[in-house]
């Protein structure tokens, strides 16, 4: 996995069918979690219906096309549920941008990212076809507030490095100071949305915090 790439958690366990006849459900429950969405249900399979490998093949691409949608592609996965199988406990619970600040500064999630159109200095900051996505020009900082220079570093630091794409990091917690607040994430973010800057915001995550204490 790239580093800092988003990420997406997938539980699953289920009891199906065994050579031998059991006594319970046959059902097995998912969830899938991704920084802004949290997804989870539970299927009852009509018992005696079905094979081992029949179940395994039901099961499986029920949770392949749960995985298609948190991931927000389109899927043609048919799952062959029939009217006597069981879909119940389904929830679902989406995150606003607040309530996901209020997960990264906890250290639930690692980062959140704020993407902007190209604005200030003609399109240097925009992503074009030649940059490179996978390829990051990260620029870190308090930006309180953010001014002409960080713009200039972050520029000559694009014309060096050539086609990767140019990022702002912004940290909500810093090991020699107090966590940002919500509100002053916010306000901070608000300052390169007034500019039209593509940028991007990232939380560096404890375990890197505690590498760098390490040394």
């Amino acid at each position: 996995m790239k580093y800092r790439s988003p990420v997406l958690g997938v539980g699953f366990t289920g009891s199906l069918a065994t050579t031998c006849p059991k006594q319970g459900d046959h059902r097995f429950h998912l969830s899938t979690r991704t920084s802004d969405r949290h997804w989870a249900s539970t299927v009852t399979l009509s018992k005696g219906l079905r094979s081992r490998d029949q179940e395994e093949k039901v099961s499986s691409y029920f949770l392949l096309k749960a995985i298609a949608n948190a991931c927000k592609v389109s899927s043609t996965f048919d799952s062959e549920l029939t009217e006597s199988d069981v879909v119940a406990d389904e929830c679902e619970r989406l995150f606003d941008e607040d309530k996901e600040l209020e997960q990264l500064i906890n250290g639930q999630i690692c980062f959140k990212v704020y993407p902007f159109s190209s604005g200030m200095y003609g399109n240097c900051f925009a992503e074009t076809d030649k940059s490179n996505g996978d390829r990051k020009i990260i620029l870190p900082g308090s930006f309180n507030p953010l001014h002409d220079g960080h713009l200039k570093l972050l520029e000559a630091a694009t014309s060096i490095c050539g086609d990767g794409y140019p990022c702002f990091e912004l940290s909500a917690i810093n090991a020699d100071k107090p966590p940002l607040s919500i509100p002053q994430i916010k306000e901070r973010v608000m300052q390169f949305e007034k500019i039209g800057e593509a940028s991007y915001f990232y939380k560096l995550s404890e375990v890197l915090m505690y590498m760098w204490w390490q040394f």
